[in-house]
C-alpha cells in the first residue's frame, strides 16, 4: 500500500487566474496534485518515488483493453464527474450548494489548465427532485455514462435510496454533507469499498454536544426537541441523550415534531414550565430557526445547542439576529475562520455568488477539491485508481484537515461555535469520541 499522502496549501510555481496549485507530500517527497485559492507565487517540488511514478505513467497512457488493443485517453477528453443532487424539492436547500461549489471548484481547475496534463473537468449533473426513486435511477444513469466519480446526494433519504446502485457500480462516491453513522458501512458493519463521506457522523456531533454541555456549560439537566420524521435529527438526538446521561446528566423531557411544522408553541409551552439547563435542538435551519425564534419570544433563555444542520445564514433570516444568542452549534466552518484558505474561499465565493458561503457550501467545495486531488494523486480518471487514492490521501482545505479512517469517515475535530446576536463570538474545540 502506498504511503499516506499529505496535501497542504503551499504556494504554486505559477499563478493561474485565481488559484495556484497544491502539492501532495508523502514521506519520500512531493508531487503536484491540485491547487489552492491563494495568489502568491512559490515553488512546486517534484520528487516521485517508484510507486507514484508508475501511477503517473499510467496517466500518460490510460487504457481500456478491447480485443487486445489499447485505447489511449486523449488530452482533450474531459474528466467526467457525476452529480446526483436535490436541485428541487425539500432537499434543494442542501443539494443546490453542492452543485454551486462543484461548479466553482471545477471552473477554477479548468481555468488553471485542467487535470492530468490539461484535461478539463465536465460535470454531469442530474436533479433527483428529492425523490428516492429518481435518486436511485440517476445513480444507474451516471454509472452507464462512465463517470469517474460521483458526488451526492445530499440528504440521508436520497443517499440510502441510491446507495445500492452506487455500491454495485464500484464508482467512488463521496457524500459531502451526509452524516448517518452507517452511511459508509454495510448491514454487517463492514466498510463499503467505494463509499466516502466528508461531514461529521451523527453520533460524533451528538456526543460532542453532550460533552460540551457538561464540561463547558456545567449543565446537569437538559431537554431535547427532535424532528421524529428526520433521520438526521434523530441520529444526533439519541447519541446526545445517551452521552449526556453517561456523563451524569438528566434528560428532563423530550419533545417531538415533524419536518414542515411551523407552529411549535405547544411543545415550547410544555417545556417552559420545566427546570433545565440546556436545550438540544438537532435538525435543520428550516424548522430550527422558527423554534429558536418562538422559544425566545416565549421567554425561554437557556442555551440552545445544535448540529451543523443549523449552520446557515438563512437561520438568522428565519429566527432574527437578536434571537441567535446563547446558541452553540457544532460546525465545520464559519465565515470568521482564521484559516487563510477559508478566507480566500469566502472572498472568491462572495464575488461569484453575491453572498457569503455557509457550512454546506464549504464542505461541498472541499469535497470537490478532494476528488480532484485524488484524481491527480492516482494519475488517472479510472474509478478504481481514484478510489484507492481517496483511501490514502490527506487533504487540508477550507474546513480543515482531513484523512480517512478505516471506515471511510473523514477524521476531523468538532468546533463548537458560540453565537450572540447572530454573530460567532467564540470557537471551542470539542472531542466527539
Amino acid at each position: 500500500m502506498p504511503s499516506p499522502i499529505r496535501v497542504s496549501a503551499q504556494n504554486g510555481i505559477f499563478s493561474f487566474f485565481k488559484s495556484p496549485f497544491y502539492y501532495a507530500q508523502n514521506r519520500r517527497g512531493s508531487f503536484f496534485v491540485g491547487f489552492n485559492s491563494t495568489y502568491k507565487i512559490g515553488v512546486i517540488k517534484m520528487k516521485i518515488r517508484k510507486f507514484a511514478y508508475q501511477l503517473l505513467a499510467t496517466l500518460a497512457l490510460t487504457t481500456n483493453i478491447t480485443g487486445g488493443q489499447a485505447v489511449v485517453a486523449q488530452a482533450d477528453e474531459p474528466i467526467r464527474i457525476g452529480a446526483n443532487l436535490e436541485l428541487s424539492g425539500y432537499g434543494s436547500a442542501y443539494g443546490i450548494p453542492i452543485l454551486d461549489n462543484l461548479r466553482m471548484a471545477a471552473d477554477e481547475i479548468n481555468e488553471a489548465g485542467g487535470l492530468l496534463g490539461g484535461r478539463q473537468i465536465e460535470i454531469i449533473e442530474y436533479d433527483n427532485t428529492s425523490n428516492k426513486t429518481e435518486a436511485a435511477a440517476i445513480a444507474t444513469r451516471l454509472s452507464d455514462e462512465n463517470v469517474s466519480s460521483i458526488i451526492g446526494p445530499a440528504t440521508s433519504d436520497m443517499i440510502f435510496a441510491s446507495r445500492p446502485t452506487a455500491i454495485e457500480s464500484l464508482i467512488p462516491t463521496l457524500y459531502p454533507v451526509g452524516t448517518a453513522d452507517e452511511l459508509t458501512l454495510d448491514d454487517q458493519g463492514n466498510v463499503l469499498d467505494n463509499i466516502f463521506r466528508l461531514a461529521f457522523t451523527y453520533s460524533f456531533q451528538g456526543r460532542a454536544a453532550a460533552r460540551f454541555a457538561t464540561e463547558e456549560l456545567g449543565a446537569t439537566t437538559a431537554v431535547a426537541i427532535i424532528d421524529q420524521s428526520n433521520d438526521y435529527s434523530v441520529g444526533l438526538g439519541d447519541p446526545f441523550m445517551e452521552e449526556f446521561e453517561t456523563l451524569g446528566g438528566t434528560i428532563v423531557d423530550r419533545q417531538y415534531y415533524y419536518s414542515g411544522d411551523q407552529d411549535f408553541m405547544g411543545i415550547l409551552t410544555a417545556l417552559s414550565s420545566k427546570e433545565f439547563d440546556v436545550i438540544y435542538l438537532p435538525g435543520f435551519f428550516t424548522e430550527g430557526g422558527t423554534i429558536i425564534r418562538q422559544a425566545r419570544e416565549l421567554g425561554i433563555t437557556q442555551p440552545i445547542l445544535s448540529g451543523h444542520g443549523l449552520a446557515s445564514d438563512t437561520l438568522i433570516e428565519i429566527a432574527g439576529a437578536a434571537n441567535i444568542s446563547n446558541l452553540y452549534i457544532t460546525s465545520m466552518f464559519h465565515t470568521g475562520s482564521e484559516n487563510p484558505l477559508a478566507q480566500t474561499y469566502i472572498e472568491n465565493f462572495t464575488a461569484r455568488y453575491g453572498e457569503a458561503p455557509d457550512t454546506f457550501d464549504a464542505l461541498s467545495y472541499d469535497a470537490a477539491h478532494l476528488i480532484f486531488t485524488a484524481i491527480e494523486a492516482a494519475g488517472s480518471d479510472d474509478p478504481e485508481a481514484i478510489r484507492q487514492a481517496l483511501e490514502t490521501v490527506s487533504y487540508e482545505g477550507v474546513t480543515g484537515f482531513f484523512e480517512y479512517d478505516e471506515y471511510h469517515s473523514a477524521v476531523n475535530t468538532a468546533p463548537m461555535l458560540q453565537y450572540e446576536n447572530g454573530e460567532v463570538i467564540k470557537t471551542f474545540e470539542v472531542e466527539g469520541n
